[in-house]
């Protein structure tokens, strides 16, 4: 039996990657024109929203979402969440309408045909510079001045695997501070189960993402960046330690 669950772990992997690479293909006009321009991103999240959905779906996920509160159309948020699996950059494009802009590591960029669309429309850091983390504050203005949210995994990467959830790094909350924009924290439940990082582990299943109540950041400053942090984490943290 051992024998057989490896061999679907690896068509599982490989499944997952032709997933990705299938819905590009059949949008690449579409998806070539709306990242001409920085103003039609809007256009190009919508097509984002479609890929995911083909992607969770077409890997037997049966996504289960539940939101305190639907963000209003044109304004501005900061989605947080934590990170254990490549499926929850495709769960949270399905969980808001409203177009974000991914802060992600610019090893993903490398992915082929994925990495050609990632790296530009996606906000890339390289962590282990302090250059290039000053420069995500730039983009990530810029983005939010043009009317668009941000999302942040602020864990920094993904903890170890007998870590339920690591600690937050501040820049997304004093980026949310400086913008006086709401933090949405988003909780997935089940990703790590479903799809984590370990190669021969997965499987279709229930996946369940829950979105809390809104933080607001009004009349926050920097100094109060670390309760920010601590507040978030305490709602992810609690939800992934009950379930």
């Amino acid at each position: 039996m051992t024998v057989f669950k490896y061999i679907f772990w690896v068509f599982y992997r490989i499944w997952f990657y032709v997933l990705v690479a299938v819905p590009i293909l059949i949008m690449l006009p579409l998806l070539l024109v709306s990242i001409l321009k920085e103003s039609w991103y809007p256009y190009f999240y919508r097509l984002a929203r479609i890929w995911a959905r083909f992607i969770l779906i077409g890997m037997g996920f049966n996504t289960h979402i539940t939101l305190a509160e639907k963000p209003k159309r044109k304004a501005s948020y900061m989605f947080i969440g934590n990170h254990t699996s490549m499926a929850d950059i495709m769960l949270m494009l399905v969980v808001s309408k409203n177009p974000f802009v991914f802060v992600g590591k610019k090893e993903l960029a490398k992915i082929p045909l994925f990495g050609f669309f990632y790296k530009r429309t996606c906000i890339l850091v390289d962590r282990s510079s302090e250059k290039s983390r000053k420069a995500v504050f730039l983009r990530a203005q810029r983005r939010l001045k043009q009317g668009l949210s941000i999302c942040i995994f602020p864990e920094g990467g993904v903890p170890a695997e007998d870590v339920i959830l690591d600690e937050f790094k501040d820049g997304a909350f004093r980026l949310a501070i400086n913008h006086q924009i709401p933090i949405v924290p988003i909780v997935f439940l089940d990703n790590k189960k479903r799809f984590p990082f370990t190669f021969f582990s997965g499987s279709p299943g229930k996946m369940r993402a829950i979105g809390f109540p809104f933080i607001p950041t009004k009349g926050l400053h920097v100094a109060d960046t670390k309760d920010l942090n601590k507040e978030t984490r305490s709602l992810i943290l609690n939800a992934l330690q009950s379930n």
